[in-house]
This record gives structure tokens, C-alpha cells and sequence, in this order.
């Protein structure tokens, strides 16, 4: 039995642990990009209480069939929490529509289902935080700076 309706991954790089925002000279051009969106996410919101999701997908089975009616997206952006960090209070994402096995999709639909991924980023990104997923995160790169640190590097944005 098919258990899942709505799926949701993402990865995730909270603005505060980003200490250097330059493109290195050698850098892809997607790379590029990517440092220039998050820049402008953190001109735009700060680095204090902000995540930036990255390589998100939202995928919804309108049926017990994954090879009919299921509907994905991908999306890209900024998740805003409150002061303590435990619960999302905004969002500002870019949803794409990126595959679908949904032979009846029509445009209005199409357009209800990227509104319904953001509410379903947001219940999924106060899980991530309820789940402590978010502190490992911030743990993980506290330390991988420190050791950086101590040997005299910097590994910053290019983890």
C-alpha cells in the first residue's frame, strides 16, 4: 500500500552560519548563481532566524499509483522562523513544476498545487526543526569551521 500523499526533501543552509558571500574565481556558473541568490536572500531578510532551502522537491500522489497522478515540483528559497527558531513564520519560495503523471492537469490546478507545496514546505520545515534536524545542522557546521580554524583555512559558503 502507498502510504505517502505529499513528499517533501530539501536541503537546507541557515543564512547566520554563512560568514563569506564572494563567488570563488573558479566557480561554475550554477554555483555562481546559487551564491548570488542566497546573497540577495540575505540582503532581502538577514541572516538571523532565516534558512535557505535548496534542491527542494515536492512531490504530491493524487492516487494509490505513483505512475498516475502524481505531480512535482521543485523550489528554491528563504524560510523565515521566529525568535527561538520553532516554528516557520513566512516563506518566500520559487516553486517550478517539474514532472507529472497526470494526464487531467490543467493550468488553475497546476497553480493551486504550487501554493499548496509552500504550506506543505512549511509544515515539513517545522518538523525538520521539531525533529532537531536543524541543530545537527548548525552543529555540524560550527564544527567543520572550527577545525577550518584551527588549521589556519577558511571553508565558509563552500562546504
Amino acid at each position: 500500500m502507498f502510504g505517502k500523499w505529499v513528499e517533501v526533501e530539501f536541503d537546507c543552509l541557515p543564512l547566520r552560519s554563512v560568514s563569506r558571500i564572494d563567488v570563488p574565481l573558479d566557480a561554475s556558473p550554477t554555483f555562481e548563481q546559487f551564491v548570488l541568490r542566497v546573497k540577495a536572500a540575505m540582503a532581502k531578510h538577514g541572516a538571523h532566524n532565516t534558512y535557505y532551502l535548496h534542491r527542494g522537491v515536492c512531490r504530491f500522489h493524487l492516487t494509490n499509483d505513483p505512475l498516475i497522478g502524481m505531480v512535482e515540483f521543485s523550489f528554491e528559497g528563504t524560510v523565515m522562523t521566529g525568535q527561538k527558531d520553532l516554528k516557520t513564520k513566512a516563506l518566500e519560495l520559487k516553486v517550478e513544476l517539474t514532472r507529472e503523471t497526470c494526464d487531467w492537469l490543467t493550468g488553475p490546478f497546476v497553480e493551486l498545487l504550487a501554493e499548496t507545496a509552500q504550506r506543505a514546505v512549511m509544515v515539513e520545515f517545522d518538523r525538520y526543526i521539531e525533529a532537531g534536524d536543524l541543530q545537527k545542522t548548525e552543529d555540524r557546521i560550527k564544527a567543520i569551521e572550527e577545525q577550518s580554524d584551527a588549521e589556519g583555512g577558511f571553508l565558509g559558503m563552500y562546504l
